[in-house]
């Protein structure tokens, strides 16, 4: 898998993915997140890998751990990376989609996304990685969704730089942009068929009432915020402007954006219906409240159809499960699949879908937990750990054949894009 796949159904890119999230820092009260560690892939990534190939996928986004392989600046340790990558192309033939950063940075970094040379720091070892792997890799996230990024880094103050409000979530976003900009600029000047695979959380937001309608728009800028940044949308008459120079934003900074802007290649979104559609509404004192509606995810597709009508790119569901039930999980396969379906059947050009994660992971929780690790295991995946055994790592629900059973069927599970010989061209 090397350019992008057409709207034909037998070139659908099915996937998975292992939950990725590294914020390795410490300190009173938070203890460090290495879901690899955690889960015991750094060991284990043999067996967990070959689970992709039971599902006969094309693809998996899998990410690197910047703060191993660069343990001081400049200084590169590929040892694991160079028996993990071939193994997956060259044994198991998947098309890796590398997460370069899926959350956190390197132990070293002072500050991280707050120190000023983060977007140079994360730029050259994007590049390290080109060129190491160059011929090998062809399909990159630079950043795994920067809203949750500057929320958790920027807003609520729970990871690494901890810095608080609408100031630190909007220095996180310039930052983070900053630093995706300057990635895709080093990959492609090694490798320019590289693509990209731009990844944000997906979400919606309705208001309660009309009087909160404003509000609820205003909202959803914001989750629009990460893209309008690359593709240099964010002019003195963007929604958001103003509030952006009310932070600091520098100006000229935006006035960059919008002159160099960045083409997306594939648009990356995140959804799960249990998260990803909020409600706004007032609460008894008068209090602003967001409130997680909508869990059977009814609003999976209009929210693409949103996001491709304002981008016109190629989109890509690089993660999406349910928490739950293996039922409930089983219900929300079937009904993204359907969703997608339809929208392809419109002309919307839905190239790919991703159950994320394919097993157990745990629960971002832990960070700042007490109990045991144990006690924050989640299950959103196809394969659950097996607690009963250590002969055999993973128990296989009956969401594995169901999945299969659609990668098997494609033209009947997504259909065909309508005129994908004529408008996805003139698309991609």
């Amino acid at each position: 898998m090397n350019g992008l796949p057409s709207g034909a159904a037998n070139d659908f890119v099915w996937a998975t993915g292992i939950e990725d999230t590294f914020v390795p820092q410490v300190r009173p009260g938070y203890r460090a997140l290495d879901e690899y560690e955690l889960m015991g892939h750094y060991e284990h990534w043999r067996e967990d890998l070959h689970l992709t190939q039971e599902l006969g996928i094309r693809a998996v986004r899998w990410g690197i751990p910047w703060y191993r392989v660069e343990p001081a600046p400049g200084e590169f340790d590929w040892r694991w990376t160079d028996e993990v990558l071939p193994y997956l192309v060259q044994e198991l033939c998947i098309t890796p989609i590398i997460d370069l950063m899926h959350y956190g940075c390197p132990l070293w970094l002072h500050r991280e996304f707050a120190n000023d040379e983060y977007p140079q720091a994360v730029a050259e070892y994007a590049a390290a990685f080109a060129r190491r792997y160059h011929g090998l890799i062809r399909w990159y996230t630079p950043l795994n969704e920067p809203l949750i990024n500057s929320v958790m880094s920027g807003r609520r103050g729970q990871w690494p730089p901890y810095l608080r409000g609408d100031g630190g979530y909007i220095r996180v976003m310039m930052q983070l942009i900053k630093g995706i900009r300057r990635t895709v600029t080093a990959i492609k000047q090694i490798d320019p068929q590289a693509l990209m695979v731009h990844v944000e959380a997906a979400g919606l937001h309705r208001a309660m009432r009309a009087e909160l309608e404003a509000l609820a728009t205003e909202e959803q800028h914001r989750g629009y915020l990460s893209y309008d940044l690359l593709t240099g949308r964010v002019k003195p008459t963007h929604p958001l402007y103003t509030w952006l120079l009310r932070h600091s934003t520098n100006p000229d900074d935006l006035a960059e954006f919008e002159r160099t802007p960045i083409g997306l290649d594939v648009l990356g979104l995140n959804f799960y219906p249990q998260w990803s559609t909020k409600q706004v509404e007032i609460d008894a004192r008068g209090r602003l409240l967001y409130r997680n509606v909508e869990k059977d995810g009814a609003s999976f597709g209009s929210l693409i159809r949103d996001y491709y009508e304002r981008y016109k790119v190629p989109v890509m569901i690089t993660e999406t499960s349910a928490k739950g039930s293996v039922t409930t999980r089983s219900k929300w396969l079937t009904a993204s699949l359907a969703a997608i379906k339809e929208l392809r059947g419109q002309g919307v050009p839905v190239l790919g879908y991703t159950w994320f994660p394919l097993f157990t992971m745990i629960d971002w929780r832990y960070r700042m937990g007490r109990e045991p690790l144990e006690r924050y295991r989640i299950e959103l995946g196809l394969y659950t750990l097996n607690r009963e055994s250590a002969e055999r790592r993973w128990q296989t629900t009956p969401l594995v054949q169901q999945f299969i059973s659609y990668v098997n069927n494609p033209a009947e599970a997504i259909g065909v894009v309508k005129g994908f010989g004529t408008e996805l061209a003139m698309v991609q």
